[in-house]
């Protein structure tokens, strides 16, 4: 097998580990503030516990330090409303609200990085509204309180994304993930002293079960992968595959959860509009890169 092959199978591996985050969202009993809470505390407790995360963090400068703190908050916010739209809705509803953060990338990220708008990226952000539209409707109607906070998730998801992208420079990445899982849960440490929750509660047996699943399996381990798959692999090949999550997620939640009988056939159609616009983007963003210097 080549090293290209292997890397494949990697990332694919990893988006079908990160496909499971929607299924144990949905099985884990707790609501969304403690799942993330724990999600979040498990993640940072067992990066302190890896040498390469004090050797990168005694480099880092002050204001990076806070930067990669602000940016864990969204991040906790982003899982927070994740989760919350599973518990509003079901896991094949926030899958698909998932796949809009490429949408919303190509408005958000030209004001983060201070560039101008892409004609193609805002077309291609418009496009994708039809299919939005007809899963909207092809959902019950005691379900659009949870599109509505999927797609406010996959907004903060763009907006932290761009944020890493700006700031990631030569820091190292197993730093910056547990600055950011450690400021995002003692966020949200402070939030629960605040609000009247059972956040700080033990877990039952089986949730402690799917905690430590989602905190490993679905979050350290494919981490540590795609990295490892990240360095055979070009930015385009590994974006096509990463836009497989919202599939590998409502395959899943249709096998393990029976989720189709909850949603009509307009809203798998809406799907796939959404799913073939966002896969278009990188197809013809790669076009336009050959055609570039061929044209000069």
């Amino acid at each position: 097998m080549s090293p290209h092959t292997r890397a494949l199978l990697q990332i694919h591996l990893c988006v079908m580990l990160w496909g499971f985050t929607a299924i144990l969202g949905k099985l884990i009993t707790l609501s969304a503030l403690p799942i993330v809470w724990w999600r979040m505390i498990l993640v940072a407790g067992a990066l302190l516990l890896v040498p390469r995360f004090w050797s990168g963090l005694r480099v880092l400068p002050l204001r990076l330090v806070t930067i990669y703190a602000a940016i864990g908050v969204l991040v906790s916010l982003h899982w927070l409303t994740f989760y919350g739209s599973i518990k509003l809705a079901n896991a094949s509803v926030t899958a698909t609200c998932m796949a809009l953060v490429p949408v919303f990338v190509a408005f958000v990220e030209p004001v983060i990085a201070k560039r101008r708008f892409d004609p193609a990226e805002v077309f291609f952000g418009i496009a994708v509204v039809p299919g939005v539209a007809m899963v909207v409707g092809g959902t019950p109607s005691g379900m659009r309180l949870g599109i509505a906070v999927g797609a406010l998730s996959a907004f903060l998801a763009a907006i932290f994304a761009s944020l890493n992208k700006r700031f990631i420079g030569n820091s190292q990445a197993l730093t910056v993930t547990g600055i950011e899982m450690g400021a995002g849960a003692v966020f949200l440490s402070i939030v629960g002293l605040i609000l009247p929750t059972a956040m700080f509660a033990l877990p039952s047996p089986r949730d402690a079960w799917l905690l430590a699943a989602l905190a490993t399996a679905c979050t350290l381990f494919p981490f540590a992968l795609s990295l490892v798959a990240l360095r055979r692999l070009s930015a385009f090949s590994a974006s096509l595959v990463v836009n497989l999550e919202p599939i590998y997620a409502i395959l899943l939640a249709i096998v393990l959860l029976g989720e189709q009988r909850e949603l009509s056939s307009i809203f798998y159609f809406g799907v796939a509009i959404i799913l073939i616009i966002v896969f278009s983007h990188p197809l013809w963003t790669a076009r336009m890169r050959i055609r570039t210097p061929a044209d000069a």
